[in-house]
């Protein structure tokens, strides 16, 4: 039986331990609704983000940089990523090309930007969880969405302890990780007009 926490029932506690092994079999593949993260024997379930249109034009940004010369690597979503024993799948996260190629065979590799979508349903515990994973194996820039509120939380600094609050034209920075990777917040919620 493998110890499982549900993210969306806070009171859930874990009756068992699971292997890494097991878990790649139960759940890397599993499409449920929900992104499962292995936390060291650990199973933590939390719902997947529906803001695809945020991630569309995060992507988009990106690539039009890349076309022009002024990027490299990739803008990776749901990449099964280790930060330390705990298995993570960041909503996105920049790697290089370098460390796709490392991930490819085998070797466990940290990006150093990493974008979260803070949903409804997302737990406080589960996001300083993944914060602490973060700093923890030297993640140099987060940014916490929050499409609800219009902002996007920039975390950077020495164990990412610095944040700034962005909101409309205020510009978030993936500096000095991606410096050229800068847009005003309105950018990442703009929603394209159908027909």
């Amino acid at each position: 039986m493998s110890s499982f926490v549900d993210t969306s029932a806070p009171f859930s506690q874990p009756e068992a331990t699971i292997t890494w092994e097991a878990f790649q079999r139960e759940y890397l593949s599993r499409e449920d609704g929900y992104t499962h993260e292995w936390l060291n024997g650990t199973v933590e379930r939390t719902p997947s983000a529906a803001q695809l249109y945020i991630l569309n034009n995060l992507l988009n940004f990106f690539m039009r940089l890349k076309f022009q010369g002024q990027m490299s690597g990739q803008l990776m979503p749901e990449s099964d990523l280790f930060f330390g024993d705990h298995h993570r799948r960041p909503d996105i996260c920049w790697l290089t090309d370098a460390q796709i190629n490392a991930l490819a065979e085998g070797e466990y590799e940290v990006p150093a930007f990493v974008i979260e979508v803070i949903s409804n349903h997302d737990e406080m515990n589960t996001v300083v969880g993944k914060m602490q994973d973060y700093r923890a194996a030297g993640v140099q820039i987060v940014w916490h969405i929050l499409p609800n509120h219009g902002e996007v939380h920039v975390y950077k600094g020495q164990a990412l302890e610095e944040m700034k609050v962005c909101k409309g034209n205020d510009t978030c920075s993936a500096a000095p990780v991606l410096p050229d990777f800068e847009l005003p917040a309105s950018e990442i919620f703009q929603r394209e007009n159908a027909g």
